[in-house]
């Protein structure tokens, strides 16, 4: 089966996994699309081997969107808040504060596809290892920049230093790093501030199932009980 879960912020997409095993009683649990610790929202979890096994191919190339939140002014070692700052590049100048007409035209520059390089603080593999584990040993290194694609891209709001955005993209975009670009193309510098994943494809957060409540409802593994919890639409393995 697949249940569709509210991910809050300060636990990793793994602690969910943890928690939905405790809950089930499976130990064959997975999920379809990473978010960061301090990002929340949508979360497709497999529960069973068979779900576990098509996740990806149900999942992992559908379209995302978020509802992300840019500070302008700095960037951080790891594209959002919870890095140390960072030195600005070269011709980034803090201090310049863009008007919406400036940013309105840099976010309609991002839209289609593009080749996006993705932090350095990530799970992408460098010669076999992951590209976060290297940065914490302060090496150098350089992650080669991926074909991504920016359905849509429109500004919620702005009150300097903060932007919010809602973003359609696909499979494999950080936002993280969209949010570094966007400084970098406003000349002032940015990260993201939060984040919040709304859809994956035609599945919304507001169906899905906040993680205390699955834990307070304590869910057994069968389907009389489970069936509240499937994603409508999609068959439940057992």
């Amino acid at each position: 089966m697949f249940i569709l879960i509210d991910k809050p912020k300060g636990i990793t997409s793994h602690d969910v996994i943890g928690k939905v095993r405790r809950v089930t009683g499976e130990r064959c649990v997975g999920h379809a699309g990473t978010l960061d610790p301090n990002a929340t929202g949508l979360l497709i979890v497999g529960v069973g081997r068979q779900s576990t096994r098509c996740l990806w191919e149900k999942f992992g190339k559908l379209t995302k969107t978020y509802l992300g939140e840019i500070t302008l002014g700095e960037e951080r070692t790891t594209d959002d808040s919870e890095g140390v700052v960072r030195p600005m590049e070269i011709g980034i100048k803090s201090k310049l504060v863009p008007t919406k007409k400036q940013i309105l035209k840099v976010l309609k520059s991002f839209l289609g596809e593009q080749d996006q390089v993705p932090p350095n603080y990530s799970a992408v593999k460098i010669a076999g290892k992951k590209a976060y584990q290297i940065a914490r040993k302060n090496l150098d290194f350089a992650i080669e920049p991926r074909k991504i694609k920016i359905f849509s891209i429109k500004l919620s709001d702005y009150q300097y230093p903060i932007v919010r955005i809602e973003t359609n993209v696909s499979s494999g975009t950080y936002i993280r790093a969209l949010a570094r670009d966007i400084g970098r193309r406003l000349v002032c510098g940015a990260y993201l501030s939060n984040l919040r994943r709304t859809r994956i494809g035609t599945y919304r957060v507001d169906e899905a199932t906040p993680i205390d409540k699955l834990e307070l409802e304590n869910m057994s593994f069968d389907k009389s009980k489970a069936e509240k919890l499937l994603i409508s639409g999609i068959n439940a393995y057992y």
